[in-house]
């Protein structure tokens, strides 16, 4: 197995044959007959793996939350509730390697004492729902699951549940609520999930990614896992370059890749032949500077910057291109996703979003000022990081970009009627 383990090459299904012909299930099969939940969870832990999710949380932590939470029972839920723009690689995983999520998502059953897993999908993703049905039931006929077992008496069970096509609805504890018959909002922490999540029990919440890791991560073994990526950042990561490069679609990558290596090597270099002035990792990370281009990817290089990978939904400015319309792009993307519970997350995303389709009709005035004062406003506020999410690319960019805002306007943007207001900023 090379240092890009997650991907195939191809496009179609994988079905349950074809896993098991590289090596599917076997690492799960010798679990089941010798390996204890305590060996499953320090084998995470050892590795180094962090959630692909975005927020990059040490999964082995996250794990260790669950197992050792005293209750009745526990959930796993295979989170693939994408909607981030820009980001299509969850997407991909779920509906061209299925087998590679369900296999990591019985890895976290036995790890942390759970019979039941959710696959936790958006309602619009069919292709994705189709695939996983399908390897849930090969799974099935396959004794992978209904089994009696050390770890599940009754066996296993993978149910699928769909989730309402709004970006929120991905978070974790949004995930738990849409499952429990909510409307997939996100719930006030703690408590964790970890120490009480699905029906009150302890529950733990992954990316679909970092499940297809740990599947990886259990055929390689710990020490080969580790040989890939950096000190702080092990393993590979799927990256979602768009059209404007040569060779757009998903990527794998070790952590570790520069830019340069990802744009030039992967994605085939820009198809206008440009120069890359800007990168936004992912749509709820922070900017970074073109002459970061030979920066290694990984959360100990771009954390120094401001930054972090993020889910890896990347973005590229050009040169010579207006970051401004970008900017506004963002900052009406996340205004339109706030699910309405916290009246700071109302007025800061309307806030950015006022400030900057001023900045874009030629209005002019401390905008810098604003950024940080929205900052400080929202810090410790909200029941999900949708605010800070929101700042990491707006208020980045108006600093990374404030020359060009200081200047006459570009073309004309059309005014969104706003709602609300953040007391104490303004232009």
């Amino acid at each position: 197995m090379g240092t890009d383990y997650l991907l195939t090459g191809r496009s179609d299904r994988e079905n349950l044959e074809a896993y098991r012909g590289r090596g599917g299930y076997e690492a799960l099969e010798r679990a089941l007959a010798e390996a204890s939940a305590e060996d499953l969870l320090r084998t995470v832990e050892r590795s180094g793996l962090r959630g692909r999710g975005g927020a990059g949380f040490p999964a082995g932590r996250k794990w260790r939350l669950a197992a050792e939470t005293q209750a009745p029972r526990r959930f796993v839920i295979a989170n693939g509730g994408e909607h981030e723009p820009g980001s299509g690689k969850d997407r991909f995983l779920v509906a061209v390697h299925p087998h590679a999520v369900l296999e990591g998502a019985l890895f976290a059953c036995i790890a942390t004492g759970a019979d039941t897993a959710y696959v936790y999908l958006i309602e619009d993703m069919r292709p994705q729902i189709e695939a996983v049905e399908a390897a849930i039931g090969e799974a099935r006929e396959a004794g992978l699951l209904e089994t009696a077992n050390r770890f599940a008496p009754k066996g296993f069970r993978i149910l699928v549940h769909l989730a309402p096509p709004t970006y929120v609805a991905g978070e974790e504890t949004a995930a738990i609520d849409a499952i429990e018959g909510g409307p997939g909002k996100p719930r006030s922490k703690p408590p964790l999930p970890g120490q009480a999540g699905l029906f009150g029990m302890p529950t733990t919440v992954s990316n679909v990614e970092t499940l297809a890791h740990v599947a990886a991560l259990m055929r390689m073994g710990v020490e080969a896992f580790r040989g890939i990526g950096t000190e702080e950042s092990k393993g590979t990561m799927l990256f979602t370059l768009d059209e404007s490069f040569v060779r757009p679609g998903i990527h794998e990558r070790p952590f570790g890749t520069t830019w340069r290596e990802l744009f030039d090597e992967a994605g085939g270099g820009l198809k206008d032949g440009g120069r890359v002035r800007a990168i936004l990792p992912s749509q709820s990370s922070a900017w970074i500077d073109g002459s970061q281009l030979d920066t290694p990817i990984a959360y100990e290089t771009l954390g120094p910057l401001g930054s972090g990978p993020g889910c890896g939904g990347v973005r590229v400015l050009r040169e010579g291109e207006d970051p401004l319309p970008i900017l506004v792009e963002i900052a009406r993307f996340f205004h339109g996703s706030q699910c309405g519970q916290c009246p700071p997350c109302n007025m800061v995303t309307t806030q950015i979003r006022m400030v900057l389709e001023g900045l874009a009709r030629g209005v002019r005035g401390d905008f810098l000022t604003a950024f940080d004062r929205l900052e400080a406003f929202a810090a410790g506020k909200g029941r999900c990081s949708l605010m800070r999410m929101d700042l990491a690319p707006t208020a980045g960019g108006v600093r990374l970009f404030r020359n060009d805002l200081g200047s006459p306007p570009g073309p004309e943007i059309p005014e969104t009627p706003a709602e609300g207001g953040t007391p104490g900023v303004s232009l």
